[in-house]
């Protein structure tokens, strides 16, 4: 019988160890912290106050779309209320026959206008809104003027002047003051008129658009005069009028001096 020895055991295969290229690694781990970082760093860690500041600020109205592309320098948005227009003519002039020569309504698109067109030159996005424009629910922007003028009948030789008032429920009581401080120094100093405090009423105080608005969207409401004793001034030096709205905004805007607007008193 054949001599059979056991067969010897197999001898191990000698894997060659993996050897791990540091510099892979370290280029992976890079790679997978920086991403990790990216999605849980918030935009407000560094940006919260500029990021919202601009959202105000060009908050596109009626579906209108702002592109970071199409707008390389932000610009600030104003609304400009022409008072009545697409509602109704507000206070109306006639002459002694009845006939109407003259309605607030006009005067106020043609002020409004102006101021638009002074603003939009300057640089601003600026919307003519109507009375009751529907832009209004939710409107947000820098500031918000909405223009007016006063009773075209002769009440006294007192009757002349413009006002300038803010909401009673402002969100802001000193921006809303200092707009209205601004809107009266500059166009006092542009149109020579004295500031008819005394005839301030509750109503422009509570004025629709008030509350219609973003709240954080700061306001104003100016009659530029009375169209009876001021009407030679309304409409025949309307770039007067025009000017010192617009000074009165770019005072707000641009944080100039300008003194404390006098208290005003309120009229039954």
């Amino acid at each position: 019988m054949e001599n059979l020895s056991s067969p010897e055991p197999p001898k191990p295969v000698k894997r060659p160890k993996t050897r791990v290229n540091a510099l892979g690694v370290t280029a992976f781990v890079a790679i997978l912290l920086a991403t990790l970082f990216t999605a849980w760093t918030p935009t407000s860690l560094f940006t919260w106050n500029f990021s919202e500041q601009i959202s105000l600020i060009l908050t596109p109205q009626s579906g209108e779309v702002v592109s970071p592309l199409n707008t390389p320098q932000p610009q600030l948005r104003i609304g400009i209320v022409a008072g009545h227009s697409g509602n109704d003519s507000g206070a109306v002039c006639r002459d002694a026959e009845g006939n109407v020569t003259l309605t607030e309504a006009d005067v106020n698109m043609k002020v409004a206008s102006m101021v638009q067109k002074q603003l939009v030159d300057l640089g601003f996005q600026v919307d003519l809104l109507h009375e009751f424009d529907t832009r209004l629910n939710g409107y947000r922007a820098v500031a918000l003027v909405s223009i007016h003028n006063d009773s075209c009948e002769f009440i006294n030789d007192e009757a002349t002047g413009f006002k300038v008032a803010s909401s009673l429920d402002t969100h802001d009581l000193n921006r809303a003051t200092r707009l209205t401080a601004c809107l009266t120094d500059r166009y006092q100093h542009s149109t020579g008129m004295t500031f008819h405090s005394g005839s301030i009423t509750g109503d422009m105080r509570e004025y629709h658009a008030f509350s219609e608005i973003d709240p954080n969207t700061t306001t104003a409401i100016i009659e530029t005069g009375f169209l009876n004793l001021d009407r030679e001034l309304l409409t025949n030096r309307t770039d007067l009028v025009a000017n010192g709205i617009v000074q009165g905004i770019l005072c707000f805007v641009n944080n100039e001096n300008v003194e404390p607007t006098p208290m005003p008193t309120f009229a039954p």
